[in-house]
């Protein structure tokens, strides 16, 4: 099997809960940061990578992103009568990239969305972002975790330190460092106490 990762996954069916007031009406995934959506920048980082096929998995109200990554052809217009070009070529600048959209029509949870993917990726190996843990555009963590899995061949997880007291937040790992930074998986204990979580490392929106 190909060790690229040609192909991403975007689980984007959730209700974004944690953000209301603000995605009562609007994805959570087009809410912005200065000038562009979240879900674009997740977008960007893994085009970086090399990935050019995206896989969406959506729900009900969840159009807008579709719309975001889809052509506008009376405002490229526009903007190009206006001679605004630099504004055009933002908009134009994904348009080489190529959307799929699948709908989880049932809140399973993130591990059932990601299998809603399948039919998409078959046996290819293939990143999975979660767009609302946005990570700093000048972080190599995308390219570091494909390097990681390309060296030991096997599912790889963006972890980070968190405070102690804040275990109770996260998906808690239990583990060996083979090498600086990179840890071995032993278990895996989603949102312990801090008693008895057994470290302070924990799961990002990151993995292969």
């Amino acid at each position: 099997m190909s060790k690229e990762i040609r192909k991403a996954v975007f689980p984007a069916a959730g209700l974004g809960t944690r953000f209301l007031p603000a995605t009562k009406a609007s994805p959570k995934e087009m809410l912005p940061i200065v000038d562009k959506p979240m879900i674009q920048y997740a977008v960007e980082e893994a085009e970086r990578c090399g990935i050019h096929e995206f896989i969406v998995i959506t729900g009900k109200n969840k159009r807008p992103i579709e719309d975001h990554f889809d052509s506008a052809m009376e405002l490229e217009e526009t903007l190009k009568k206006k001679g605004k070009q630099a504004l055009l070529d933002e908009i134009q600048r994904l348009n080489h990239l190529h959307f799929a959209y699948i709908r989880q029509r049932a809140p399973l949870g993130l591990g059932h969305a990601i299998l809603c993917s399948k039919p998409f990726v078959k046996e290819e190996p293939f990143a999975v972002l979660l767009s609302d843990d946005v990570i700093d555009p000048d972080d190599n963590l995308l390219e570091d975790m494909i390097r990681c899995y390309q060296r030991y061949n096997s599912p790889v997880l963006a972890l980070e330190k968190v405070p102690h007291e804040e275990t109770s937040r996260y998906g808690i790992i239990k583990g060996r460092e083979i090498k600086k930074n990179v840890f071995e998986i032993e278990d895996l204990i989603e949102k312990p106490k801090p008693s008895g979580a057994p470290s302070d490392i924990a799961i990002i929106g990151r993995s292969y």
